[in-house]
């Protein structure tokens, strides 16, 4: 009986400290969560931009178990789409999604990053950015807005645009008004023409009406989708003005500097995804629509005429080297941009282009 009473005592003993232990412990702090806003310059749910940063947030919130949670807005759903990148540098928001050359007026360089006319392809400033020092210069150039940029997209070679008339010579772009942004509308400018800002919204209607004589849009997706082929009956290649257009997304640098280094791998990962898969969906997409655009709506294809195509490429060099003189960092830019354009496009010329003419 003793022994029974001393083991049931020992027992109501270890009980009591086993739970005291347990209460007493130190609690164990969950990991932080973070909670972002992105704005970006598209419409809600346009195809590939959209879906772009819609698939980075998903991407980041699965690899991130729900640590870092990030509600996406449509251009004009927050801010204007163009106040993108003023809400990410002054920290209203977190992060963005765009292209450079949208940030043209405040920052002169980030034109060179997105496009440069008779430029780098989409493989070429992947590589430049990626293995060169791309990104090196793009995070520099952004560092004075306490932004940080990521590579997220390109979409592959443009197409020329559709126009209202046929192009035979340099004088039919003479008195020319065409809906074409960046540095090719700097060209058209140049060439006689006059280059105009229209709204997504506004593009089909103003030129079906004749506002505007020629628009460039993205390629055949995009085109289709917008139904420019009952506006304009001439669709020319190639797309010299953005032969690789670098789409973007940026974070304010305070909010970056606050996550944890596994939440920035994890970022960085989300971004290297859509990358890979934006320039295959382009291809996929472009590919098939061209086709239907052929097909269904019986739409012929013209290639610019040689000597329009000469004269657009040696203005599209006299408009970036102005840019250049007139910023030291766009000149810093330019000069590597060009070193390695020459570089990779030598190596090109033994592989990519020659393989081209042989091609079935």
């Amino acid at each position: 009986m003793k022994r029974r009473d001393f083991i049931k005592k020992a027992a109501t003993v270890a009980s009591v400290a086993t739970a005291t232990t347990v209460i007493g412990a130190p609690a164990i702090h969950a990991a932080p969560k973070y909670n972002w806003k992105m704005v970006t310059t598209w419409p809600p749910k346009f195809p590939v931009f959209q879906e772009s940063a819609e698939m980075i947030a998903k991407s980041i919130k699965e690899m991130s178990d729900g640590r870092l949670n990030i509600h996406v807005y449509g251009g004009g759903e927050l801010v204007p789409a163009f106040e993108a990148f003023n809400a990410v540098s002054a920290g209203t928001v977190e992060m963005g999604h765009g292209c450079p050359y949208y940030w043209a007026g405040k920052v002169p360089g980030a034109q060179l990053i997105a496009a440069v006319p008779f430029g780098m392809n989409s493989q070429q400033v992947n590589s430049w950015i990626t293995s060169g020092n791309g990104l090196k210069l793009w995070e520099e150039l952004y560092a004075p807005f306490n932004v940080v940029p990521f590579l997220v997209g390109e979409c592959g070679m443009q197409m020329g645009g559709w126009f209202r008339k046929e192009i035979k010579s340099l004088n039919d772009i003479k008195g020319l008004k065409m809906r074409i942004p960046g540095l090719g509308g700097k060209v058209i400018t140049k060439a006689g023409g006059t280059s105009v800002t229209v709204p997504a919204s506004e593009v089909f209607t103003n030129l079906e009406r004749g506002v505007i004589d020629a628009t460039e849009w993205v390629g055949p997706y995009h085109d289709y989708i917008l139904g420019l082929y009952k506006a304009a009956k001439f669709y020319y290649y190639p797309g010299w003005h953005e032969p690789g257009t670098v789409i973007e997304a940026f974070i304010n640098k305070k909010a970056w500097e606050t996550l944890p280094s596994d939440l920035k791998a994890i970022v960085k990962a989300a971004c290297a995804q859509s990358n890979a898969w934006m320039v295959a969906e382009f291809d996929a997409k472009n590919n098939f629509y061209l086709e239907k655009l052929k097909k269904e709506h019986g739409v012929k294809v013209f290639k610019f005429p040689e000597d329009v195509m000469k004269e657009f490429s040696k203005l599209s060099i006299e408009v970036v080297e102005e840019i250049a003189s007139k910023d030291p960092m766009s000149k810093k830019i330019w000069e590597d941009y060009k070193k390695f354009m020459i570089n990779i496009r030598d190596l090109h010329k033994n592989s990519e282009f020659a393989y081209a003419d042989f091609i079935f």
